[in-house]
């Protein structure tokens, strides 16, 4: 009873939330500048339900892209980069699969450090570009936007958005290193908020703390070594100098891409919305050849396993590895593969181009889903409530594969280190193990008891935005302070001051009385032994 009156309170809410925004927003006007890749999959959500609700949407977006299509939805105004499609699709392939090659382990960061430059050379090539072509921005100018809606983990749009004077509104993941609670002089004390790539939880030991307040340190550097060419180039198109953490403090609205069942607790600013989830959907029914496939698995269902929208062939020697271990379960395996098929391939692993990742997740005979730990395979695992086995790539998964992990949803395996019998062994833990899926269970549970759909409160905002053309008041006057001001050093330095002249003055008080004193016991001796002579 409880979760139908839980349900039903989360639907009159969204439907007051609709009542309210199409009660006091016309159609407004909004600019669209997102991040390629699998960040667009999730704001394309949001750009939809946007459109539906009647505003004109315009998505910007360079000539040569991943995902950034046509749509009814919006219209897509294009802009001539420096690369072709088969350089960016094979930047993008070594991207996603150096994680694979059997090398030391400094050359693998040196390696990862390499290929990530290599693609996000590409992302600073179509902001230059950009801001280059005047045809665009003039067009921008003449077309009086009201907001600009855009991912920041590209400071493209933040640039845009101080160029044309218009409130902005971020949609995002997280940028390397959490870099956006610094940006947004957000409270992040190291004690018990744990760094990016440390693998850490919130309960963290003295050896990790230290650590911990050591990856700190290195953060700021990390900051400029991605971002300062955008700040050249953003001085060059303002006409002035330019501070990029200062242009983005000018956002609105930060819409985070996450909430606290999956992230750990921490302090928060007051124009931080949480969104996680946005793109999980109710289970739809599957087509007919899956449907054929889950009916087969009988009483022990079936796993689902995909590496993510990036990654869908790995090396032969890793797939006959996975392949081996797929033949020890009782489950129907669907894998997400486009690579040459293993030759130990088991009768009960189906490779599979593409599949409905969600429906299949929502079907109650999913009994295990295997991902490298992306936020929208992890979110439509909780969502569905599927007990996970994480197989971390690059960036964030790591951390993410933690979260899961330390809550007792799921299982980590090094996808580099593993053999055969950990895959297998971590499958049946899983599976067998029901705490495993009590665990996942009540993770979502908690997630889904909400009063508003991630969705509908994502265009809520975007609409609130356009309502008071910003939301300053929601601006912490943190942003005004300097380093100085903001830590108080000023004032500890006063009252340092005010203690050091109080105690000094008081001992110079304690030395002329005791000189007093002295000096009169002294001449009263003296004074006595002249009598007594």
């Amino acid at each position: 009873m409880a979760p139908v009156i839980a349900r039903l309170y989360q639907c009159a809410a969204g439907f007051f939330l609709f009542l309210v925004s199409l009660g006091f927003v016309e159609g407004g006007r909004l600019l669209v500048i997102p991040q390629d890749g699998s960040h667009w999959l999730s704001m394309c959500a949001v750009v939809e339900k946007l459109s539906e609700k009647g505003h004109e949407i315009v998505v910007l977006a360079p000539e040569v892209n991943l995902h950034l299509k046509e749509s009814k939805h919006y219209t897509r105004k294009t802009y001539a980069v420096p690369y072709t499609q088969e350089e960016l699709g094979r930047r993008f392939h070594l991207f996603a699969n150096q994680i694979f090659d059997e090398v030391s382990f400094p050359t693998m960061i040196i390696e990862a450090y390499s290929s990530t430059m290599f693609v996000l050379d590409l992302f600073f090539y179509n902001c230059a570009s950009l801001l280059q072509n005047r045809e665009v921005i003039q067009y921008l100018e003449e077309s009086k936007f009201d907001v600009l809606f855009t991912d920041p983990a590209l400071p493209c749009g933040v640039i845009l958005a101080e160029y044309l004077s218009i409130p902005s509104v971020y949609f995002f993941r997280g940028f390397p290193c959490s870099l956006e609670l610094a940006v947004t002089k957000c409270p992040d004390p190291v004690s018990y908020v744990p760094r990016c790539y440390t693998s850490y939880t919130d309960h963290m030991r003295f050896t990790q703390r230290v650590l911990n307040l050591f990856v700190s340190s290195l953060e700021t550097p990390l900051f400029k070594d991605l971002y300062i060419r955008y700040q050249d180039i953003a001085s060059k198109f303002l006409q002035s100098d330019v501070h990029l953490p200062t242009l983005y403090r000018n956002g609105s609205i930060w819409l985070l891409r996450y909430d606290f069942v999956f992230e750990y607790p921490r302090p928060v600013m007051p124009n931080m919305v949480f969104i996680g989830g946005i793109h999980c959907e109710e289970g739809k029914n599957l087509p007919q050849e899956f449907e054929s496939i889950v009916n087969v698995s009988g009483e022990h269902g079936f796993v689902v396993f995909s590496l993510g929208s990036m990654v869908s062939e790995i090396p032969m020697k890793k797939a006959k590895q996975i392949a081996e271990a797929f033949g020890t379960i009782p489950q129907t395996v669907l894998w997400r593969y486009t690579g040459e098929a293993p030759p130990n391939l088991a009768n009960n692993t189906k490779l599979i181009k593409w599949l409905p990742q969600n429906d299949l997740l929502a079907h109650p005979k999913a009994r295990a889903f295997i991902t490298h730990g992306g936020s929208h395979g992890i979110y439509e695992g909780i969502c569905n409530g599927v007990p996970m086995v994480l197989m971390p790539l690059f960036g964030d998964q790591m951390d993410n594969a933690k979260r899961i992990e330390s809550r007792g949803a799921g299982v980590t395996l090094n996808v580099l280190e593993m053999t055969s019998k950990d895959l297998s062994d971590a499958l049946n833990a899983v599976i067998n193990d029901k705490s495993y899926k009590e665990n996942i269970m009540r993770l979502s549970a908690l997630h889904l008891d909400r009063p508003v759909h991630p969705l509908d409160l994502a265009v809520y905002w975007v609409e609130f935005v356009m309502r008071h053309k910003g939301a300053q008041h929601l601006r912490p006057a943190a942003h005004d302070l300097n380093w100085i001001q903001y830590h108080s050093l000023d004032v500890i330095a006063f009252l340092l001051a005010v203690v050091l002249v109080t105690m000094f003055i008081s001992l110079k008080c304690c030395l002329f009385c005791c000189r007093k004193c002295f000096c009169k016991k002294g001449r009263v001796s003296k004074s006595r032994k002249s009598k007594a002579e």
